[in-house]
């Protein structure tokens, strides 16, 4: 029979110093770190890049995790940050890789391409918060505790986001 961890403990023995405490703490968020990384920067290997560097980050600072707060969301800003960053600090444009061989292949090929190209037309902010309830799938709830914002403001953040996508993918299916 095995032992299994409850996170409070996993991070109680994160802060004390136990990097394997850690690591299993990261384990089960590293595939949606991953996603949101890829949904923001739409580059597998800058992702891939982003997340460890974030999970360095989390380790660094896994003393200001607020006791009795999830590790998820407080992570997942973190990963949102380093993506800002990584954004920030890129002097090219670069062609765009595939995404990743376990996402499923879109229905509309032409769609997908179309909505790539509008969401990075967007601001950080408002990819961020399209990329964590529509492609990672959150509900308003986790995104505010993410973003450090209200489940109201959430919500009006996609909103708001998504009045902005629209006008876009209109300009960019009449000049195909």
């Amino acid at each position: 029979m095995l032992f299994q961890h409850t996170e409070v403990d996993l991070i109680r023995s994160a802060r004390a110093g136990d990097r394997g405490a850690f690591a299993e703490l990261l384990q089960p968020e590293y595939r949606t770190a991953f996603r949101l990384a890829y949904g923001l920067l739409q580059d597998a290997d800058e992702a891939e890049d982003a997340v460890q560097e974030a999970a360095f980050a989390a380790w660094r600072r896994i003393g200001n995790l607020r006791q009795g707060s999830a590790l998820r969301p407080w992570f997942l800003g973190i990963v949102a940050n380093q993506c800002r960053t990584v954004k920030r600090s890129r002097w090219w444009s670069v062609a765009k890789t595939d995404p990743p061989e376990e996402a499923a292949p879109p229905l509309d090929l032409a769609a997908s391409i179309d909505l790539r190209r509008a969401l990075r037309r967007l601001g950080h902010d408002e990819r961020l918060i399209l990329v964590l309830r529509y492609y990672l799938d959150l509900p308003f709830e986790e995104i505010a505790t993410t973003l450090g914002i209200s489940p109201k403001a959430a919500r009006t953040r996609v909103e708001r986001a998504i009045h902005r996508l629209r006008p876009i993918m209109r300009v960019q299916g009449a000049a195909v």
